[in-house]
């Protein structure tokens, strides 16, 4: 069933619609690995970190439902169920228990890195066939490499 009329082809629909899906998983996914990050950080920066991962999670989850809603703006059916996210996020799993300053650092890192390497590949994607979700996706990239600067800032 079709709902909304796509003003994009099909054929530019086949292109944007998995890249706004795989923002979505990813965008979905970093904000529970960053919650879960923040209520198990320890250690003498915990406070900094602690406020730094909710910043990770408040761009994640204000942007994951602009994407969520571009993509059904296109007649896209956005999914943002668990199994979905499970099965197609790049960010990788936390480990379970507390996690040390240092670690949840690096965790971050290595998330971040992962998710802005695919923002970038969904960027290339949609500049031809819609550059309104490429500039979506461009203006989340970019807060999502703030993040990973200052992230990666910690660690040296």
């Amino acid at each position: 069933m079709t709902v909304v009329k796509s003003s994009l082809s099909d054929a530019q629909l086949k292109i944007v619609g998995p890249a706004l899906q795989g923002a979505l998983v990813d965008l979905v996914d970093l904000s529970l690995a960053a919650k879960q990050v923040h209520w198990n950080v320890v250690g003498p920066r915990f406070r900094s970190v602690h406020l730094q991962l909710d910043d990770v999670v408040t761009t994640a989850r204000q942007y994951s439902d602009t994407v969520a809603e571009r993509a059904a703006a296109l007649g896209v059916n956005p999914d943002g169920r668990a199994a979905t996210v499970a099965g197609d996020s790049a960010v990788g799993t936390v480990p379970e228990g507390w996690i040390k300053d240092s670690e949840a650092v690096e965790i971050l890192v290595v998330a971040l890195g992962k998710v802005v390497e695919r923002m970038r590949e969904r960027i290339a994607a949609t500049d031809e066939p819609d550059p309104v979700s490429q500039d979506l996706l461009i203006a989340l990239t970019a807060e999502l490499e703030k993040h990973a600067w200052m992230f990666q800032a910690e660690t040296r």
